[in-house]
C-alpha cells in the first residue's frame, strides 16, 4: 500500500486480502486484524442499509413503511415514552425524566385522548420517579416488539438503548451522562400531520 492509494483503492486492496485470508480458512486473523469494535461498527453500518422508514399515522399507529406497512404493536403508555425519546435526538437520562414530565404528559394524552386523568397522572409518577423501575420495563417492552420484527443490529436503531458521553467540569472532575437514546437516522421518521 502507498500513501497515494484511493480510498477506493484500498478498499479494493483490503477484499482482496480479506478473500486470500477467507481461502486460506483463516477468518481468526481476519478478525484479529479488524478487531471486535470494528466488526461490530462494520454490523452497524451494514444494518443501515436494511432500515425501515418509521411512520407515525395521524392516529399514532407506528407503520414500519418499507417492511410491507408492520404495525409496530405499543401501548399508549409505550407510543408516548417513545415519541418523548424519539423527539430528543441528543438523549435523556433517565433520572432526569421529571423534567420532562409535561412532555410526557402531552405525548400521552395525544396517542390516549381519552385516558382517565388519574391513570395517567400515576403512570407519569412512576415513569418519572428514578427510584422506580417503569421506564426501564416500558423500554424493555419496546425493545421486545422491534426486536420480534427485525434481526438484533437493526432493531438497535429502533429501540430507546444507552450512549455514555464523557463529561468534564474544571480541571480534574470527570463525569459521565447515560443517556438513552433512539439511533434511527431521523430522516427515517415520517410523522403524518394532524391538521
Amino acid at each position: 500500500m502507498t500513501s497515494q492509494q484511493t480510498p477506493e483503492e484500498l478498499a479494493l486492496e483490503l477484499k482482496h486480502l480479506a478473500s486470500q485470508l477467507l481461502a486460506e480458512g483463516r477468518t481468526d486473523l481476519l478478525l484479529k486484524a479488524l478487531g471486535v469494535p470494528l466488526l461490530e461498527q462494520l454490523r452497524l453500518e451494514a444494518a443501515k442499509g436494511r432500515l425501515s422508514r418509521l411512520v407515525i399515522t395521524k392516529d399514532y399507529r407506528f407503520l414500519l413503511a418499507d417492511y410491507g406497512q408492520r404495525d409496530v404493536e405499543l401501548q399508549p403508555v409505550h407510543k408516548a415514552v417513545y415519541l418523548l425519546f424519539l423527539s430528543h435526538p441528543e438523549g435523556i437520562e433517565f433520572k432526569r425524566l421529571s423534567d420532562y414530565r409535561a412532555e410526557l404528559r402531552q405525548y400521552y394524552q395525544q396517542v390516549a385522548p381519552n385516558i382517565d386523568r388519574q391513570k395517567l397522572e400515576e403512570s407519569l409518577d412512576h415513569l418519572t420517579n428514578p427510584l422506580d423501575n417503569a421506564i426501564n420495563e416500558k423500554c424493555s417492552r419496546i425493545k421486545k416488539v422491534f426486536s420480534d420484527m427485525m434481526d438484533a443490529y437493526t432493531a438497535s436503531y429502533y429501540i430507546i438503548s444507552s450512549h455514555v458521553q464523557k463529561r468534564l467540569a474544571g480541571s480534574n472532575r470527570i463525569w459521565y451522562e447515560r443517556l438513552k437514546i433512539i439511533t434511527l437516522p431521523r430522516h427515517l421518521v415520517e410523522v403524518e400531520n394532524n391538521d
